[in-house]
Parts: structure tokens; C-alpha cells; sequence
């Protein structure tokens, strides 16, 4: 049985995650999947999951179209809360704190690593809009791919798609444990630093 200890825990709660990260999935190249929750300014909230593609000392980055509706309500409130579960070790982290966007030279270096048909998507797409039907996207997609069939290179990075970066002011590490008494562990800034503080499961 796993258990969490305060004795355990690094200083920085980045290096934890990523710590935590590598026992549960050991090839950092595969797509870290978390729930991304974002709410109005009246406090209408959404979820959904994202891939965390970047996750460092400056906060947890992930890809979207700006005019989506994470995106929209991310530009409008710009907060967000970020959990990531690996079942497989009884675990989960909660993340929390602003977001913002990462440069263009951040969004362009990420776009030309995807694939060509990946980037073509990305163009085709409106995300989050209404559309009359796939027929209509595939065309378009169809389109795209016929354009820029022998120069993929070429495929331009939209506008309005790019990076996000949430910047964690508070990050919660939960291990399961038996008879629901589970290791509840939180970081939270206080005055530059991090604070560490165990909560009641």
C-alpha cells in the first residue's frame, strides 16, 4: 500500500509531479491526458480533457484554437484548474492557478512538430463552432491536404491557435489509501514560497 508522507515530498512541487510522473508512465514523450476545467466570468464552469504537451518550472502547457470555448472563456477569466489521475497507482494531482498564453515562437516550434494531417486539422477546423455537418469538414480538410500536398512545411500555424501555459499557485498530491483515510498533500504559494500543508481526506 502507498502512502504519502511529507518526509517524501521535494521542495518544489513541479519536481514532485514530475517525479510522481515518471513512476506512472516512465516515457516522457507520451501524451500526458488531464482534465482541464475553465468557467465564465459569472462562474459558469466546463471540463474536458487535454494533452499536456510541456510540463516545467514555469507551469503546465497545452494546445487549443483561442476561439474555442476553453479558449474563450480562458481569455475572459483567466483561471483554470488542471487534474491528472494515473489509476494504476492510486494517485491524482490537482492543479490550480492562472493561465496564460505562451509566446508565438513557442506555438510556431510546437506546430511544425506535429504531423502534416495534424496541422491540416488545426487550419480546417473551427473549433467549438456550429457547422452543417462532417461532409463540410472533410471537404474542407480534403481542401487543405490537396493545397499543400507537396510543400507541408507551408502549412501555416493559425491565428488563433496556440499554447496555454497555467502558472500553478496551488497544487494538491492525493494517494489513495485503504478505509478512505487517503494522503491528501497540498503546495500553495505564500509569499514567493511554497507552503506545504496536509489536508483531512
Amino acid at each position: 500500500m502507498r502512502e504519502l508522507h511529507e518526509a517524501q515530498l521535494l521542495p518544489d512541487p513541479i519536481e514532485q509531479f514530475l517525479r510522481w510522473r515518471s513512476e506512472a508512465q516512465p516515457d516522457p514523450l507520451i501524451d500526458l491526458p488531464a482534465a482541464l476545467a475553465t468557467a465564465t466570468p459569472d462562474g459558469r464552469p466546463s471540463a474536458r480533457m487535454v494533452l499536456l504537451k510541456d510540463v516545467g518550472p514555469r507551469g503546465f502547457v497545452f494546445y487549443t484554437n483561442y476561439r474555442s470555448r476553453k479558449g474563450r472563456e480562458i481569455e475572459a477569466n483567466p483561471r483554470a484548474a488542471l487534474v491528472v489521475h494515473w489509476p494504476s497507482l492510486n494517485r491524482q494531482v490537482r492543479i490550480e492557478g492562472p493561465v496564460e498564453r505562451v509566446t508565438d515562437e513557442e506555438s510556431d516550434r510546437y506546430f511544425r512538430g506535429r504531423t502534416p494531417e495534424s496541422r491540416v486539422s488545426s487550419l480546417a477546423s473551427p473549433q467549438s463552432e456550429v457547422i452543417p455537418d462532417r461532409r463540410e469538414l472533410e471537404a474542407r480538410v480534403q481542401e487543405l491536404a490537396e493545397r499543400y500536398r507537396d510543400a507541408p512545411d507551408r502549412i501555416p500555424r493559425p491565428r488563433e491557435w496556440g499554447g496555454y501555459r497555467l502558472v500553478p499557485d496551488e497544487l494538491e498530491f492525493w494517494q489513495g489509501r485503504t478505509h478512505r483515510l487517503h494522503d491528501r498533500v497540498r503546495y500553495r504559494r505564500d509569499a514567493g514560497a511554497w507552503r506545504i500543508e496536509r489536508l483531512a481526506p
